[in-house]
């Protein structure tokens, strides 16, 4: 059995970089869903919970984007480059997980006030909510294709390999 780049990348390095690439952005990104619930439902735009909502969509943001450029330069293109992609299951798992950045990207530029600033806090509110949702339906695709073994399918030929 093998096992996808985004499976190996978690299980290599242990504790670390399970913590720095699964739980950090994961706990904070789970922070903003379920405070996002609760302002969704109270339509409480201040107190603690919005403040916490906010401070952890601003970090966990930045702190993706990072990982993102990180795995990118170090995983996503040399695999590329190299042909060292393990089938579509694998590009579809490492893909969906860098993917994340996008939404995460964006709550963090939400929060700060270089997208949608002149919305009103419910414009704001059902624009965060939409990334919130977003992130979540990534994450999960990205798990689910991580979770599988790549030789289910012995479909390669869609994955250019260089020199081969």
């Amino acid at each position: 059995m093998s096992m996808t780049h985004y499976m190996q990348l978690l299980a290599e390095n242990q504790p670390w970089n399970l913590l720095i690439f699964m739980a950090v952005p994961i706990i904070l990104a789970e922070t903003v869903v379920v405070t996002e619930l609760y302002i969704l439902y109270t339509r409480n735009f201040s107190g603690i919970v919005r403040w916490v909502n906010k401070w952890a969509g601003i970090v966990v943001g930045f702190y993706f984007a990072a990982v993102f450029a990180y795995l990118l330069v170090t995983a996503a293109v040399p695999l590329t480059t190299g042909g060292g992609w393990r089938g579509w299951i694998d590009v579809t798992a490492v893909g969906f997980y860098l993917s994340g950045v996008i939404p995460l990207l964006g709550i963090a530029l939400l929060e700060v006030g270089v997208i949608a600033g002149d919305r009103s806090p419910e414009q704001k509110l059902m624009i965060h909510a939409g990334l919130v949702a977003l992130f979540l339906v990534l994450g999960h695709v990205a798990m689910v294709f991580g979770m599988l073994d790549p030789a289910l399918t012995a479909d390669t030929a869609a994955i250019p390999t260089h020199g081969h």
